[in-house]
């Protein structure tokens, strides 16, 4: 069974077959609403650009309905030490440091 589009493809694919590594990407003002050559350009775009997640509209900066309840907003002063250790691990390096003190927590019960 195959996913029918529901809206035709305005795509010009000749256009996009025909495009090889390194070329410049033929541009005319009405062809869109930036230079696809300039980079500046694209970048300051794609940063307002609006998402669609699971045919949902996601603008950019609002966040979406929270899975669990929310935290609290706060201002702490953590240790270098602490703060080191954490962003050594990676992105999401602040939920870590609040599982951590969720367990400590807990374990003193």
């Amino acid at each position: 069974m195959s996913k029918i589009d529901p809206e035709p493809s305005e795509t010009d694919w000749e256009r996009v077959l025909a495009y090889k590594e390194g070329d410049a990407i033929a541009y005319d003002p009405e062809d869109g609403p930036y230079d696809p050559n300039d980079a500046e350009a694209a970048r300051v775009w794609l940063a307002r650009a609006d998402l669609r997640r699971n045919g949902k509209l996601v603008r950019r900066g609002q966040r979406g309905p929270q899975k669990a309840p929310t935290k609290v907003l706060i201002s702490l002063r953590l240790s270098p030490e602490v703060v080191e250790h954490f962003k050594a691990t990676g992105t999401g390096w602040q939920t870590r440091i609040d599982g951590t003190l969720l367990e400590l927590i807990r374990k003193k019960g």
